[in-house]
């Protein structure tokens, strides 16, 4: 053989070689969320998890770390930002403060009841583009996950919206929601989420918006006299990765993560949808006064608060925000709602 017929076979073999040991390498991401192991969240990132080994061919591992072990919301979103973590699965709700845009999600009946339509949002160019919005903030969004919907407590009635007026409702602080409850004639007080339970029972708030599992698993149902079954706001998860680790797998892994994580959106949303039942079964069964708001009323609460709503999240979130939203009525007007 040649002398440079043997260095090019060798700096072949070479190449060979490098682009085996690119492709067997592992990439390994611990994942941190807030919810408890058997809950919707953390069972569906271990199902996503056994999909992404699998079709890796174990190369990449994701280690899954539920019920804040690896710290509050606001430590794991920084966590990720600084790459101490490589992602996090975060409520939307928990994610203003670093970056405003996420907000628009706070709005009130933002997304349509029909799954199929909200799905359409997620992953159309409203979606693509709210996704993108973290992509100045030091952190990859790769995927929204739907996690429920609220609906509202009171001491009080509830039986119209003209029952609202003059009640106060506990909120998360923010002056979307501040302003979805003055539009209601009704006043909103920021509280820690530790300090609702012992603020309803004792009458610092007449009430509160939660998810019906929360409701149940806090038992906030215990001491509140009344439930209407508005679906009011959207709970939405955000899949966020350490763009660093992000950007050092290969292309096709990227892609089976992205598409083990939409995979899974239809057996999460019916996993959520039972753990709802059940916890509806039990609020019945706990005596107090349950009531599901029609197609007519939710309407109705959506024309009144969605306009003073959409022009706080404006005033927060600025010229990106307004896009945004421009974005959103675009596509939903097209969806025919």
């Amino acid at each position: 053989m040649s002398f440079f017929r043997s260095f090019a076979f060798a700096a072949i073999s070479g190449l060979a070689l490098t682009a085996g040991s690119a492709s067997a390498q592992d990439f390994v991401a611990k994942i941190g969320h807030l919810e408890a192991a058997q809950q919707t969240r953390n069972v569906f990132l271990e199902k996503v998890a056994g999909l992404v080994a699998e079709r890796t061919e174990g190369h990449v591992k994701f280690q899954i770390f539920p019920q804040s072990q690896l710290g509050d919301q606001r430590t794991m979103n920084e966590g990720v930002q600084l790459g101490t973590i490589e992602a996090t699965v975060a409520p939307a709700a928990f994610l203003g403060g670093f970056n405003p845009v996420v907000s628009i999600l706070d709005i009130p009946y933002l997304l349509p009841d029909d799954a199929a339509k909200a799905e359409a949002l997620r992953e159309g160019p409203f979606g693509q583009a709210l996704r993108d919005s973290f992509s100045d903030k030091g952190m990859v969004a790769i995927a929204l996950w739907p996690n429920g919907k609220k609906s509202f407590t009171s001491n009080k009635p509830l039986d119209t919206i003209d029952d609202f007026a003059g009640q106060k409702f506990r909120v998360m602080d923010s002056s979307i929601l501040i302003e979805q409850f003055k539009a209601l004639g009704a006043s909103a007080i920021a509280l820690p989420f530790g300090e609702l339970y012992t603020s309803l029972q004792t009458g610092v708030v007449d009430g509160e918006e939660n998810p019906l599992d929360t409701i149940k698993n806090m038992k906030f149902y215990e001491v509140q006299k009344n439930l209407v079954v508005s679906d009011h706001g959207a709970m939405e998860d955000v899949i966020l990765f350490n763009p660093t680790w992000w950007a050092s797998l290969p292309a096709d892994y990227q892609k089976v993560i992205i598409d083990a994580f939409h995979e899974v959106i239809p057996d999460l949303t019916a996993h959520k949808a039972e753990a709802v039942a059940a916890a509806l079964q039990t609020i019945k069964e706990s005596g107090i006064n349950v009531r599901v708001a029609d197609a007519a009323e939710r309407a109705a609460l959506r024309e009144k608060m969605y306009g003073p709503t959409t022009k706080a999240y404006v005033a927060k979130a600025g010229e990106a925000g307004k896009a945004l939203l421009a974005t959103y009525e675009a596509e939903y007007k097209a969806l025919g709602e």
